[in-house]
């Protein structure tokens, strides 16, 4: 059903900038992850944890037969009863370097810690995107980046929004090109089991 919902989110927003916007950030994001292999590394601010993009992600990259999608989440608060996949803190980003694609997703300024350690991932070689709400210096850091501003939002545009919009858009390219209507059924049968397939259960 989420594929759905992008489905109709691209019809409401059909018109505006944000369905080629979010495609050309999500090629920005599969451009810089495939090719190198080094891995994706996803984190959010101490008050807003990207964990619904990751699950999307997760889903992208078993759909898409493209295993460098599937992200690590980083994570500020970690317990020692959580599951590996969700035991990922901050020091993690301290190793980040070339090879490694890190996107933030920063609706509002990160602390100091974080963008320093942004900043130390950067001089080390990797690649930084960053999905945010208009912060100058998360911005500045990013060698590309998708702002969802405050006029956005009062358009009813949200950061949620667009994470759906740019998580679905990043298997896209992997769909072979359609040759006559047999090759256009079989991709729409592959559509529907993908939209009645259940969601992952780890997240």
């Amino acid at each position: 059903m989420d594929a759905v919902r992008v489905a109709l989110l691209r019809e409401v927003l059909a018109g505006t900038e944000w369905p080629s916007a979010t495609r050309r950030f999500a090629g920005a994001l599969r451009s810089a992850v495939v090719p190198q292999g080094g891995g994706l590394l996803l984190v959010g601010t101490e008050e807003y944890e990207p964990w619904h993009l990751a699950a999307h992600l997760v889903d992208e990259a078993a759909w898409s037969g493209q295993p460098e999608l599937n992200p690590t989440l980083v994570r500020h608060r970690v317990r020692h009863d959580d599951p590996a996949h969700l035991a990922v803190g901050l020091g993690r980003l301290e190793a980040a370097g070339r090879g490694e694609t890190l996107l933030v997703v920063a609706p509002e300024r990160p602390d100091g810690g974080l963008l320093e350690r942004v900043h130390d991932a950067r001089r080390a070689g990797a690649t930084v995107l960053a999905l945010d709400g208009g912060d100058a210096e998360v911005h500045g850091l990013a060698h590309d980046a998708l702002t969802v501003g405050a006029s956005d939002a009062a358009q009813g545009v949200s950061l949620d929004t667009v994470q759906h919009l740019v998580s679905a858009a990043t298997g896209e390219n992997s769909l072979p090109a359609p040759r006559g209507r047999r090759r256009f059924q079989d991709r729409l049968s592959r559509l529907a089991d993908q939209l009645t397939a259940p969601p992952p259960s780890r997240w």
